[in-house]
């Protein structure tokens, strides 16, 4: 399936245009994210070699072959949800797949860190992470195959994986040795995506599930203070919520992208979102 936006080219200067969409002015280069797409939706990446300039006036974005097959993010869902559904009336499967601390300690079953992340509390628990997840998800893979093109489908698993292992590392130091204390759910590996897509989209408005758009905040803000919050309510305790692999998991999502941009991509994430994040400050400075 390929996608095809048609704007007007305003100005063009070394690698640089910037054009117009109907609605907003974009600034892009070569290698950079495109901060708006046609309708100020989700933004997308146009790496060299994906564009091409139509006459001299408009220009042609063109989304390639690599989004036919299913995206990883619906897989996942679609396995998470099944071995969900089949835990909620399996004892054997949910006692089997929970993270349990001692069971890792004493029995070394270490698979606990990833299976914790397939089964849920109830069908509520599950929902609201699936929706989460597919929200943000979705473009964060997209977004992923635009940075580090034919690696971008494996990178972006492989975030989500190591993530669940991650994000429960510090919950098991705590807990090694407590026969008390059980956690499961992916809250922290989509935590890791969540922050991926705040990193790669920083000035981008998050807000509260069923608001509108315009009465969100930028990524990063929200991204700050989702942390402060969740630092709050993991050191107050109770609600049986692990907030401690939601805050380890947002870290490594943002370390992750870092590390693996700065290693395999041309595209500086880092560069990038600092360079977003000063330009929104100097409008208020």
């Amino acid at each position: 399936m390929k996608i095809n936006h048609l704007m007007q080219i305003c100005k063009r200067r070394n690698t640089r245009i910037c054009f117009k969409t109907g609605i907003n002015t974009i600034f892009w280069e070569r290698n950079s994210p495109i901060t708006t797409s046609l309708f100020g939706y989700i933004p997308q990446f146009c790496p060299s070699g994906t564009w091409q300039l139509v006459g001299c006036t408009m220009f042609l974005i063109t989304f390639d072959h690599q989004y036919q097959s299913m995206s990883i993010t619906l897989i996942i869902i679609i396995i998470t949800v099944l071995v969900s559904i089949t835990a909620f009336s399996n004892g054997k499967v949910f006692n089997d797949f929970i993270f349990d601390p001692p069971a890792v300690t004493y029995d070394k079953q270490w698979w606990r860190f990833l299976t914790c992340g397939l089964i849920h509390a109830d069908y509520g628990h599950l929902i609201f992470n699936m929706y989460a997840f597919y929200m943000f998800g979705e473009s964060v893979e997209r977004s992923f195959i635009m940075v580090f093109q034919e690696k971008g489908k494996l990178l972006y698993l492989l975030l989500y994986i190591t993530a669940l292992f991650a994000c429960l590392v510090p919950t098991y130091l705590k807990h090694r040795t407590d026969g008390n204390y059980r956690s499961l759910g992916a809250s922290g590996a989509i935590s890791a995506v969540i922050f991926a897509y705040i990193v790669l989209n920083p000035l981008q408005k998050i807000g509260l599930i069923f608001l509108p758009p315009q009465w969100g905040l930028p990524a990063f803000v929200f991204g700050i203070l989702y942390l402060v919050i969740s630092s709050y309510l993991d050191k107050r305790g109770g609600g049986g919520i692990n907030h401690s692999a939601h805050i380890f998991g947002a870290l490594y999502g943002i370390a992750f992208l870092f590390v693996t941009s700065y290693l395999l991509s041309d595209y500086h994430v880092l560069e990038e979102f600092m360079q977003k994040v000063r330009f929104f400050a100097s409008r208020y400075s």
